[in-house]
């Protein structure tokens, strides 16, 4: 792509670094390592940004900070050291040498056209450093972003710089949460302006009604990739629209249109004005959708075509992944607030009538009553969905049933792509040593063949010291964290250094952290507290908590979860060095507890954990899950590799099935759990535990890596994508025209298509059906008639094309249609069905109408 916006620090003015660019000689290597994110995983200058100043590095992990706020007599101190000089110069090669050198999809795909994957998402966490994610969603695509970058995929991440980002966490003395929200302050931040050849600040405009907003861009670098960020806070708006990008997930409904307008719409005229025309435009969730309407539009003046034709072409190079297990959970916008910022953008730009902008976002386009779903213009705007587990696009093809009327729900058009997570960003010190002893450092760069056989051959010592370490280091971290928590609360000495002697690093380590909400049940644990409390204090076989999680400001359910646990833990004295509630959980908490932790608690209500990553991130670090069978869980879970709760069935919010599985839970862990960790051999290893973490580490680990997550979306939809879309674009959009033109003949003739009367002939193992079809004005080849057996009896569903036979004679438009089938099943399994057919459409994504034989 043309570079008309470059932010390498060596050749760009010194002013737009500040007087950091002058104060010593020698800088520029140090700033490009500040700036470039794949410290967050490498962790290779650590040791650098530690020598610069150790307190500060240690409290924000934020080497840029560092970077700005030491002294120019300390900075050019340690420029001069020699070893310091050495290690800079061997980074900055190793810099250079990871971004130039071809990686996974060069050599794995060298002649592909893929030129650019646009990935939108509402949040991306990559660093502490950079707080502009929440949580999974977030954790989804800064990981996808990193894997990217190790492979050598061409993603460009597009998603908006908050001010104030999500909320911290804070406790007061009743254990009640507070929420605080903190200045982001952009030029402490690891990311620069993006800025045009001439130094101007990229900004983008979009009108509104009475005035225009506008978005000032920044660019942080995540190794091989780049995450383009929109900021609301320009000078130029008015007061109160400089605040649009001010929280994320805060505000009201008009805060959320408004921040998904400038995600889609101004993010992708943003890409236009860099000069990056991305063949793939990724959507991460239904935020993002309106970047649907934008590339059409784009498309629209670049060819000439109209919007319903540049839809078509366009829509073949979109993908949209749902996180969401229930409607309830999608982006809703009411129609009069749609049309106060969409109607003149519907009829001036797309020229279309708003009502058919509405329809793109409706289950029942008429409806003028129906609001707007994100959800629905994210599928209609796309030519592939998927979902983010084997489970969730089960879900996922039930949520979207009502969009495809009549449609089996195993043929609604979603499938599904599991989520991974980035195992460089969190495996453990110690966990990466062994990992790098058995498969090498460069492991999750490319196939991952080898990597479960190669750790499977580690020896149990080596697995359970590595465990130890870890526990270890997890529970000095606890201990400081409690005690910085406490003395912040306004903690009386004593009690503050009571929390230096908190959790023991020999005993059994339990851990769970995630958003506390009503549907996770993260007070599952506290059902019987009686048999909590003899759990953590059994004298022989003790276990102990960490704990951690935010509930979001307006949860009131949630916040009272929190409050329970802290009031447990307080007001138990015999669990306090047992059980610790971490406070303002964040991305650095998440590493030190899925590093440290020995087994890993989830309960979520089945089906509405979509994924889940937390659990994910214990795998690389030899951690066992103990989760319930929803999400990721339900496809990874084995005897050998872990603990299940449930019995793989919904039960909605059943108090009964609730105290049952917590029960459940108790029991699990009294009677497996607990005497697997504790009974050792001679040499002090439990064989039956590191057992359980080999299988863990050899078999899941790759499987829910980022690495596969991404390889996967790349060979199974980025290149057929681009493809599809190179071939709909060809020729001004030529076949987008044709599409159109098709789909307008199904809508206006369907309702004259129906199937008449049926033979049948059997003969040894075969069923002869024929089928009498009347198409009215519609072309035979417009038409597949086709034989469904739903699956049944531990048989699949099957479709059997029938072929045309004859003209029906003295019948207008009627054929015979006839089709051979296996006479395993009675002739009854099998129902004709007439659906629209293109030889260039996905049915029923672009055509969803199907008759049935009466």
């Amino acid at each position: 792509m043309p570079d008309r916006a470059r932010t390498n620090a060596p050749n760009l003015p010194p002013a737009l670094y500040g007087p950091l660019w002058t104060r010593a000689p020698g800088v520029g290597p140090l700033v490009e390592l500040a700036l470039d994110l794949r410290w967050s995983w490498s962790h290779t200058a650590d040791d650098l940004w530690s020598q610069l100043d150790p307190d500060l590095w240690r409290l924000t992990r934020n080497p840029w900070l560092v970077l700005q706020t030491i002294s120019t007599t300390r900075l050019e101190s340690v420029l001069a050291d020699a070893g310091f000089q050495k290690k800079l110069q061997e980074l900055d090669a190793e810099r250079q040498a990871y971004a130039s050198s071809p990686a996974w999809f060069q050599m794995a795909h060298p002649t592909s056209a893929l030129n650019a994957v646009a990935y939108f998402s509402l949040e991306f966490m990559l660093s502490e450093a950079l707080p502009i994610y929440s949580g999974g969603l977030g954790n989804v695509a800064g990981d996808q972003l990193k894997a990217a970058s190790d492979l050598g995929v061409p993603v460009i991440g597009v998603g908006l710089l908050y001010q104030q980002g999500y909320f911290r966490q804070a406790l007061d003395g009743a254990g009640a949460q507070r929420a605080y929200y903190p200045h982001n302050d952009p030029m402490q931040l690891p990311i620069l302006p993006v800025r045009a050849e001439d130094g101007e600040w990229v900004r983008i405009k979009l009108a509104t009604p009475g005035y225009a907003l506008w978005f000032r861009a920044w660019e942080a670098r995540v190794g091989r990739t780049k995450l383009y960020l929109l900021d609301s806070n320009d000078p130029a708006n008015p007061p109160a629209e400089r605040g649009i990008t001010s929280e994320l997930y805060g505000g009201d409904a008009e805060l959320r249109l408004l921040q998904e307008l400038a995600l889609g719409i101004a993010g992708w005229r943003l890409l236009e004005q860099l000069g990056v025309c991305a063949s793939v435009c990724h959507l991460n969730e239904g935020h993002a959708a309106f970047a649907v309407l934008e590339r059409a539009h784009s498309f629209m003046r670049q060819s000439g075509r109209s919007f319903h034709e540049a839809l078509a072409v366009t829509r073949a190079g979109n993908l949209f992944t749902t996180h969401t297990p229930v409607a309830a959970g999608f982006d809703r916008f009411a129609p009069q607030l749609m049309h106060h910022y969409l109607g003149a953008y519907a009829e001036q730009a797309l020229n279309i009538p708003f009502a058919q902008l509405m329809a793109l976002g409706r289950r029942e386009p008429a409806d003028e009553q129906e609001a707007f779903n994100m959800a629905y213009l994210a599928l209609r705007g796309s030519l592939r969905a998927n979902g983010v587990s084997r489970l969730h696009g089960q879900v996922s093809r039930r949520v979207f049933q009502t969009l495809f009327p009549r449609w089996p729900e195993t043929e609604v058009p979603v499938r599904h792509v599991t989520n991974g997570v980035h195992m460089p960003s969190w495996d453990s010190e110690q966990a990466d040593a062994l990992w790098t002893a058995a498969c090498g450092k460069e492991r999750w760069r490319g196939g991952l063949e080898r990597v479960g056989n190669d750790v499977a051959a580690v020896a149990d010592e080596a697995l359970w010291k590595m465990r130890g370490d870890a526990r270890g280091a997890l529970v000095e971290h606890t201990r400081s964290s409690l005690a910085r928590q406490l003395a912040a609360a306004g903690a009386g000495e004593a009690e503050v250094k009571q929390a230096g002697a908190v959790l023991d690093a020999n005993v059994l380590t339990l851990g769970f952290a995630r958003r506390f909400a009503a549907y996770k049940r993260p007070n599952l644990l506290l059902y019987d507290r009686a048999r909590l409390v003899r759990l953590l204090t059994d004298g022989r076989r003790p276990v102990q908590l960490v704990i951690a999680g935010k509930a979001h400001p307006q949860d009131e359910t949630g916040k009272s979860m929190v409050q329970q646990w802290v009031q447990f833990i307080r007001g138990t004295p015999q669990v306090r060095a047992r059980a610790v509630f971490l406070s303002d959980y964040d991305m650095v908490m998440a590493e030190h507890l899925v590093q440290g932790v020995d087994l890993w608690i989830n309960t979520p209500r089945r089906p509405w954990e979509a994924c889940g990553t937390s659990g994910m991130k214990v795998l690389v670090n030899g951690g066992l899950n103990l989760s319930e069978l929803d999400g990721w869980w339900a496809e990874a879970y084995r005897p050998d590799v872990g603990w299940a709760l449930g019995d793989g069935r919904e039960h909605d919010d059943d108090a009964g099935w609730d105290r049952h599985e917590a029960d459940e839970l108790y029991r699990i862990l009294e009677q497996q759990v607990v005497p697997c960790f504790y009974e050792r051999d001679a040499h002090g290893v439990p064989r039956a535990w590191t057992a359980k973490m080999r299988e863990s580490m050899a078999r899941l680990t790759p499987t829910f890596s980022a690495n596969r997550a991404v390889r996967e979306y790349t060979e199974d939809h980025y290149l057929s994508c681009a493809g599809t879309f190179a071939e709909r674009a060809r020729d001004g959009g030529a076949l987008g025209m044709e599409l159109v033109q098709w789909r307008t003949r199904i809508q206006q003739h369907w309702r004259d298509v129906y199937l008449g009367a049926r033979r049948v002939e059997t003969t040894g193992t075969t069923h002869r059906v024929t089928i009498q079809v009347y198409l009215g004005l519609l072309d035979p080849k417009e038409v597949r008639v086709e034989l469904y057996a739903e699956a049944g009896d531990g048989r699949a569903a099957t479709r059997t094309p029938m072929s045309a036979q004859q003209p029906l004679v003295g019948a207008a438009h009627g054929y015979s249609y006839s089709a051979t089938v296996s006479a395993e099943r009675p002739a009854q399994d099998y129902t004709a069905r007439a659906l629209p057919h293109h030889p260039k459409a996905q049915v029923p994504l672009e055509a969803w109408e199907i008759c049935w034989e009466r």
